[in-house]
């Protein structure tokens, strides 16, 4: 463990320092907020320590080093991760609590970064955490977002969204390197030039952005290898203040080309649905992407020199979903442009270094881009992209049957849009799925085509979260019992909580994680009362459900599900419900109209049970505002039911799950995503499984035999009841009917299966609830939850995309070895 401070004493003298420095105040004097940043800069200067030695050890020993790419990186508050991961934050607790403070009140100071949405940009947060963990040089290279998503705020029910001001008190943890900024050239026209007997093309007449670079430290658990996030904010090449604008008062046109270029890094996902949105997301993703390839290229280059041959023994670029895409003809263009390489010199090295990571199934998710679009903000990218296109069609055996069809579906370029999903592919030497049903439906039904033509690319790599954060972190009253119980060996090594199974049978522990888990609802409990003023009571079934909205996640079903029980009560004051309070959480996307209406519904459902005092003693409905890693840290920890709920074969993975049964929570769920890992790791029958399965729904779509009216007409008493009040005024108090969904329902054919699966889900719900009574049993099913789901670290994950895919488990040879060995004296000769 690379502690780094030497003792309580060392850190006391050098933290009183550190405030007086940046605040100007004793420590007893500075505010929390003062206190809080001197604490992170503390760390922070010494992370970067760390992070020179870890640099420098890259280089002596030739690893190969990874980047990153994702439009989102969710890292949460990072403050007491770093103290867990550099082993002191024991020491700093009593140590801040010799002076009179607490270091949770300080911690709480930190914003929320504002770089993220969900699971993608959770996922590979919880990636750059387990590649540092594991010594592996593994850098994140996304886009510093001033406002992020927004601020999801309830009034009268529906969602606002707000902006999020995190930066308002600046950001400790970041170093702004305007010695790396890199110059992004947009629009403009591509013109030929001769050099050497070749031709060579370059783009003029364009409209010039900066990206700037800012660094943030990861610290990996044991303090041995600090890596780094570099996220690129948008700024102009030059200021250009217009002074006669000003002074007649057009304030806005005065400064106008710094507004533009700071609009392309000022918001998470703007609003493509009209041109001037599609320009400012198509901007994003090539700024990141070109000047992440920049910034990577440049290291390669001070390492190695010009020997690009050598790049993809020293350099894995990795794509997470098709945001970017761009990394195959990016580079592409910059090795032939730039680099002076002939194509298939450049092709051979791009294949080599880029992977793809496929995250979804959902045709909306698959990004394309209208031609006219594209090649009129990047021309000389489209005619890269154009160039792979050509290339690609021209490979085609037109001797086997069906050609022309597996053609127009691998095509890149097809009814005047480019498939980004199609291009990654194919500029990637490996593809992968993020759960074992997800693979598979990639592989036979998504991107079958490309399977048939090479099936050595595809594979599967399990999502994974960081056991770390999601777990010694976020619930330090379970995590101290199951070291107390087996050691602190599971830090490290995730498996280690198999361990906890010699326990099932021990009466006294099972009462042990039962006070953990009130506790944690305790805290859950006086967070909601202070930021909502609800009420809810910790003797109640925590029941989970906080994610990101979308109809195939199924909320819709889930609140259907509460106003079901809530009509029978009311008709039989006698009915059996287990006390459950039903917690929801997310954000819908701003311009998602249906599942805004969702979050509305949910909201105006909880204004009538809540004040019906017929069911309070049974039943509450909580909406906690503003989802995001700060708070979904108390919820996990809380949660009994683990809500996973999303039609089968939709979900590629899910992440939620695996931090619910982490923290000891039970799966109700369909066989989707990785739930059916979960409940193979840890028996189907410590979790609830219902619905129909990823088969039976493909089936019942090929078969033309689902009808919605149907399976309403066939249960009018209880479906049927919950469907009218969605018209009735029954729960129109807050802000009206919900006509709008019943619609979707109804018109749609019900896309989603919210009713085909709603008995068998109230069934499964009723029956799990029904068991809570016998406490040592759900207890036991909560132990053996956490005891299986090691396998479900994100260490394990990134130790398979390390040794599978990127290659990144060897020391690369010497560069005279791997450089006369593959030919690149023949090559350089050429160029």
């Amino acid at each position: 463990m690379n502690t780094i401070f030497d003792n309580k004493q060392e850190f006391t003298e050098l933290y009183r320092d550190a405030v007086m420095s940046i605040s100007g105040k004793s420590v007893e004097a500075a505010s929390d907020l003062d206190r809080f940043n001197a604490l992170a800069k503390l760390v922070a200067a010494k992370a970067r320590t760390v992070a020179t030695k870890s640099d420098a050890r890259v280089v002596s020993e030739g690893k190969k080093r990874v980047y990153y790419f994702s439009i989102e990186f969710l890292i949460g508050r990072l403050l007491d991760n770093y103290l867990l991961n550099f082993g002191v934050r024991d020491m700093v607790a009593e140590a801040l609590d010799d002076m009179g403070f607490d270091l949770s009140v300080i911690e709480n100071q930190e914003p929320d970064p504002a770089l993220g949405n969900g699971g993608l940009g959770r996922l590979a947060a919880c990636f750059l955490d387990s590649m540092a963990a594991e010594g592996i040089a593994g850098y994140g290279n996304g886009m510093r977002y001033r406002y992020g998503l927004f601020k999801q705020e309830i009034v009268n029910g529906s969602q606002v969204e707000t902006t999020d001001e995190w930066l308002t008190h600046g950001y400790p943890w970041e170093v702004r390197r305007q010695d790396k900024a890199v110059t992004i050239k947009f629009g403009g026209h591509v013109e030929g030039f001769e050099e050497n007997g070749r031709t060579f093309y370059r783009t003029v007449d364009t409209k010039d952005i900066l990206a700037v670079p800012y660094d943030i430290p990861v610290v990996g658990y044991a303090g041995e290898t600090v890596n780094k996030l570099r996220v690129w904010a948008a700024e102009p090449v030059e200021e250009h203040f217009d002074l006669e604008a000003f002074n007649r008062g057009d304030y806005a046109l005065a400064d106008a080309e710094r507004a533009e270029a700071e609009a392309i890094s000022a918001i998470l996902y703007p609003n493509d649905a009209g041109e001037h949105g599609r320009l400012l997301r198509l901007k994003q993703e090539y700024l990141f992407v070109s000047a992440g390839i920049y910034s990577l290229l440049d290291t390669f280059e001070k390492e190695h020199g010009e020997n690009w041959e050598l790049l993809p023994q020293f350099v894995a670029i990795h794509t997470n979903d098709t945001h970017p895409a761009m990394c195959g003809p990016e580079l592409m263009r910059i090795l032939i442009d730039e680099k002076k390489l002939e194509w298939d010199d450049a092709w051979n090295i791009v294949t080599q270094v880029v992977s793809y990571t496929n995250h979804t199934i959902l045709p909306e998710a698959l990004e394309k881009w209208p031609i006219g679009t594209f090649s009129k903000l990047l021309p000389r990218v489209y005619q890269i992209i154009d160039e792979i296109s050509r290339r690609w069609h021209e490979s085609f055996d037109t001797t086997q049957e069906g050609w022309q069809e597996r053609l127009r579906q691998t095509a890149i370029l097809w009814d005047g849009e480019i498939r980004m999903a199609n291009l990654s592919v194919i500029c990637s030497h490996s593809v992968n799925g993020v759960a074992k049903i997800h693979s598979d439906i990639i592989k036979n039904i998504v991107l079958k085509d490309f399977y048939a033509l090479t099936p050595e690319k595809f594979n599967n790599k399990t999502n994974g979260i960081s056991h770390r954060r999601f777990f010694a972190e976020a619930n330090p009253t379970y995590a101290k019992l199951v070291t107390d119980a087996i050691g602190d060996g599971w830090l490290k090594d995730a498996f280690e909580l198999e361990k906890l199974k010699s326990f099932q049978n021990d009466t006294e522990f099972l009462k042990a994680v039962g006070a953990s888990k009130r506790a944690n609802k305790e805290r859950l409990a006086a967070y909601v009362k202070a930021e909502t003023g609800l009420v809810i009571d910790p003797n109640t079934v925590f029941d989970v459900q906080v994610k990101r909205f979308h109809a195939y996640k199924r909320q819709l079903m889930n609140i259907m599900k509460v106003m079901d029980i809530y009509n029978r009560r009311i008709a039989d004051p006698n009915f059996h419900v287990t006390p459950t309070t039903f917690i929801f959480s997310g954000k819908a996307a701003s311009s998602y109209t249906f599942a805004k209406e969702t979050i509305r519904l949910i909201n105006s459902v909880a204004e009538v049970i809540n004040n019906d005092a017929r069911v309070n003693e049974v039943m509450k409905v909580c909406f906690i505002p503003n989802f995001r890693v700060s708070n979904a840290q108390l919820i996990y920890p809380a949660a009994e039911i683990s809500e996973q709920i999303s039609t089968a074969g939709k979900e590629a993975s899910g992440t939620s799950n695996m931090k619910l049964m982490m923290n000891g929570a039970i799966t109700l769920g369909t066989l989707d995503g990785a739930n059916i890992e979960i409940a193979d790791l840890a028996g189907r029958e410590n979790e609830a499984i219902f619905g129909l399965t990823a088969p039976e729904v493909e089936q019942l779509w090929a078969s033309n035999s689902y009808f919605a009216w149907d399976t309403l007409n066939g249960d009018r008493e209880r479906l049927g009841r919950v469907m009218d009040e969605l018209k009735d005024n029954t729960f129109a108090g807050l802000s009206g009917n919900f006509e709008s969904i019943y619609n979707e329902l109804m018109n749609n054919n019900d896309p989603d299966l919210v009713m085909a699966d709603f008995r068998s889900y109230v069934d499964a719900w009723e029956a799990l609830t029904g068991s809570y009574g016998d406490q040592e049993t759900w207890n036991r099913k909560a132990l053996l939850n956490t005891a299986s789901s090691g396998w479900f670290s994100s260490d394990r994950t990134i130790r398979e995309y390390r040794d599978e895919i990127w290659h990144a488990q060897r020391r690369a040879s010497s560069l005279s070895a791997r450089y006369y060995s593959t030919g690149a004296t023949e090559r350089r000769a050429r160029r």
